[in-house]
């Protein structure tokens, strides 16, 4: 939060929140930070955030308001998306990914080139993947007997799927506009390193799980 990266803080704050969620913390604490939560947003949008992260909100809420501007990056991630069509230009034929209309196509923007070159079919192939892992990880908590291993599991898995789904409402416009990798796909070391360790620990998680006594 001080340097400022918003985006691994909120990771790791909705990632500890479904952890306390899940192990047993009263309800009315969520409903409390929540509300309080909501009635501090107009404070924290005018004091608490940055020109350049004001300009995201309101990009958010308004992106044809400044299509070459504040706008300009979420309004060429949903061309590029739209243009895929079905099956996609073909591999290395997108338009505004290689003729530098889409900006960061290998890192924030990933997904957008990846569906202009390979279409509805191929986002839907990569939704389906990541669906498989977040579903496989749900099965790792669920299935541990051991109560800081199952907590582990879905914590690992919670913060893979803000990631996800952060990064695709992003690009979508549905989200305002964050540099938030994509797993496995946006370019980067220290991304790749993230979401391995996450399937590191869930991959531990599952072999605590063959080996613990089973019980009744």
């Amino acid at each position: 939060m001080l340097q400022p990266d918003l985006g691994t803080s909120l990771a790791i704050i909705f990632s500890a929140g479904v952890v306390m969620f899940l192990a047993g913390l009263p309800l009315w604490w969520f409903v409390s930070a929540g509300a309080a939560g909501i009635m501090a947003a107009p404070l924290v949008f005018f004091f608490g955030l940055h020109d350049y992260q004001q300009r995201r909100v309101t990009t958010f809420l308004d992106p044809e308001n400044d299509p070459l501007g504040a706008g300009y990056h979420v309004s060429q991630s949903k061309i590029a998306i739209g243009s895929g069509g079905l099956f996609g230009k073909g591999f290395n034929e997108g338009s505004q990914s290689h003729l530098n209309y889409l900006p960061e196509p290998h890192t924030d923007f990933v997904f957008s080139s990846m569906a202009e070159e390979w279409g509805l079919v191929g986002g839907l192939f990569v939704l389906a993947m990541y669906g498989l892992i977040l579903s496989w990880g749900l099965r790792v908590a669920r299935s541990s007997q051991d109560r800081f291993a199952s907590l582990l599991a879905a914590g690992v898995t919670a913060t893979i799927f803000f990631y996800i789904f952060v990064n695709l409402s992003m690009v979508m416009g549905m989200a305002p506009a964050k540099g938030m990798p994509l797993p496995w796909m946006s370019h980067g070391g220290s991304s790749m390193l993230t979401a391995m360790v996450c399937i590191g620990a869930l991959m531990m998680v599952e072999r605590w799980n063959r080996k613990a006594p089973r019980t009744r």
